[in-house]
């Protein structure tokens, strides 16, 4: 679970570079693309936080 956490953490990373730098999309389509990769950056970081190991102090 946490893998795949991790593999749509780096996925959404690398895709926001590309669309907001290669893709040659027009305004509208880059915000929405930028949107949607950081919905699913946001989504995949709260997952690895939620399941990270905890320590009794």
């Amino acid at each position: 679970m946490r893998f795949l956490l991790w593999l749509l953490l780096a996925a959404s990373v690398l895709a926001n570079v590309y669309v907001s730098t290669f893709s040659g999309w027009g305004d509208g389509g880059r915000i929405a693309g930028q949107l949607a990769t950081g919905a699913v950056l946001l989504g995949s970081a709260t997952g690895l936080w939620a399941t990270r190991a905890r320590r009794d102090a």
